[in-house]
């Protein structure tokens, strides 16, 4: 069953080795847990929590508490203080399940009538603010798009697959898989988030070097807004004016409901291959990443930890005496202390993953890479989805986790991480005289620049009210940074309300005010109201 309150399957539980909670104590200082500090609610308490609802006796929807409960709150770390120790939490006033584009007109329709705010659900997986319950005294209803699950059509001929925009990750896979094909969009929240979330948020899967991001497998699909049905042809290009897939990439819930979509499936690839090279040294590291990707050798995924998130990896893997073997041959090599760790993958035919992985590990000798094969590689594919239940047990040992991510030309990469780095760590000592343990790795490659995605993991203060101002004044200085070196404020999690603020700054005046003209012409009258996106 999923966890009302924290990551994924509850019997799920994913723990560090005592080496691992002995190095992290090292480096932030010996925490406390909840239950010592400020306990942690339980469900029941969460439930006397939830008030009357404003939407009390409208047809076909659940004003239950229990519903509303668990469509109140995502997965940022303001979510999990409100939904762990009660600061904030608020809830919607009704919960509906469509199952068909009639469910869905027929719930705005009685929206309208109640000037009720509507916000769309799919996964509950946002990391950045996107379900909070919007400010102001219109009620909210939520719609839950889990039942809207279905591939509805598939043409073998175009390779292109028409589903229902609720459908989860896994299922995208399972309906695809009778036919030979597959999506391969696989971001973290893969297990959960759904296939209209991953457009909504234009979000990038983790082998997205050979599946492409969500905009290049996304072909057309259908919205029905606050008084309007739109149908997104499926042309595979067209010069016809600006397009409309576009705009609604990204959207963010703001401009209608995404109720089909319509995806360019591919082949399951015949052999897949996931292997470890480490690199000397930061610097040759991400030199040969950015050959790799300028190259244009077909992989099919890089990972790139930094020395920091390597020492880390290696720091929290357990296994202490395998790690010391290969550190050991490392060190003959001439890869020992500064060593950067790259998990990069081979996807295709057999033919195809042989020839590649050849051409790769010879451009990497080139950079003084030594691979050690799969061993790595295939414990980091394992594992891939599992890292975010990592923050349930930090959390109960009495730290908090969060993660941010921007994308940057190849000139500002390794100064980025720095920046980023650094503004964190300085924020944390100013406010509270916390120190973090903070580490990057360059998630997807570009030929003009990457991804840099940093986690950061700090004690959880005396009182919840204090570790989520603590959080801010972190978001804030890092947020900040980004900005002033010209990076995105996001790269693969949308916008939310959490990076609203730090919008302004790479969209620009104009650019705000034809954002918000689009979504104003969608929706007059306010029906989506959330306050995602632009800032309220």
């Amino acid at each position: 069953m999923k966890r009302w309150n924290g990551w994924g399957d509850d019997s799920i539980n994913v723990g560090l080795p005592e080496d691992g909670i002995r190095f992290l104590k090292e480096i932030t200082g010996e925490p406390t847990p909840p239950e010592k500090a400020t306990r942690d609610i339980t469900y029941e308490e969460a439930l006397r929590l939830v008030g009357p609802s404003r939407l009390e006796g409208m047809p076909g929807v659940d004003t239950s508490a229990e519903a509303r409960l668990w469509h109140a709150r995502g997965q940022s770390l303001p979510d999990w203080l409100s939904l762990r120790q009660g600061i904030g939490l608020d809830f919607p006033d009704a919960v509906a399940f469509p199952e068909s584009e009639e469910d869905v007109r027929r719930l705005l329709t009685l929206a309208a009538e109640k000037n009720a705010v509507v916000m769309i659900y799919g996964g509950g997986t946002s990391v950045v603010g996107h379900i909070n319950r919007p400010k102001g005294d219109r009620a909210v209803l939520v719609l839950d798009l889990s039942r809207m699950n279905r591939l509805l059509h598939f043409d073998p001929v175009s390779r292109l697959a028409r589903f229902q925009a609720g459908v989860a990750g896994p299922d995208v896979e399972r309906q695809l898989a009778p036919h030979g094909m597959m999506l391969g969009h696989f971001p973290q929240s893969y297990e959960y988030s759904t296939l209209g979330g991953w457009v909504a948020a234009r979000s990038s899967g983790q082998q997205s070097l050979y599946y492409g991001r969500i905009e290049d497998q996304f072909a057309g699909g259908r919205v029905i807004t606050a008084d309007a049905e739109i149908n997104l042809p499926l042309h595979p290009a067209s010069a016809a004016g600006p397009d409309l897939r576009q705009v609604l990439l990204g959207s963010e819930g703001r401009m209608g409901v995404i109720t089909e979509v319509t995806v360019r499936a591919r082949p399951i690839p015949e052999a897949e291959e996931f292997h470890g090279v480490f690199f000397p040294d930061w610097k040759r590291a991400e030199a040969f990443a950015r050959a790799a990707v300028q190259n244009r050798l077909p992989l099919s995924m890089m990972r790139l930890s930094s020395a920091r998130e390597t020492f880390v990896t290696l720091s929290l893997a357990g296994h202490a005496s395998l790690i010391k073997w290969m550190e050991r041959y490392l060190a003959l090599r001439g890869v020992g202390e500064g060593k950067c760790l790259l998990i990069v993958g081979f996807t295709g035919t057999k033919a195809h993953v042989s020839h590649t992985k050849k051409i790769t590990m010879h451009l990497a000798s080139k950079y003084n890479g030594v691979s050690l094969g799969q061993k790595l590689g295939s414990a980091w594919k394992k594992n891939r989805f599992r890292g975010p239940y990592m923050r349930n047990s930090l959390w109960e040992m009495g730290w908090a986790v969060d993660t941010l991510e921007t994308a940057v030309p190849w000139d500002k990469v390794t100064d980025g991480v720095s920046r980023i780095e650094e503004a964190l760590q300085k924020a944390a000592m100013d406010e509270a005289g916390e120190r973090l343990l903070v580490y990057t790795h360059l998630s997807h490659l570009y030929g003009s620049g990457s991804a840099i995605y940093t986690t950061y993991v700090f004690r959880a203060q005396a009182t919840p009210e204090k570790t989520l101002q603590l959080w801010k004044r972190m978001k804030d200085a890092a947020s900040r940074a980004i900005v002033e070196m010209g990076g995105t404020i996001s790269h693969q999690h949308g916008v939310g309300r959490d990076h609203s603020p730090y919008l302004p700054a790479e969209k620009g005046e104009v650019g705000m005010k034809w954002l918000e003209s689009m979504i104003k012409t969608a929706d007059p009258k306010g029906l989506f109201d959330t306050g995602n996106l632009t800032q309220r």
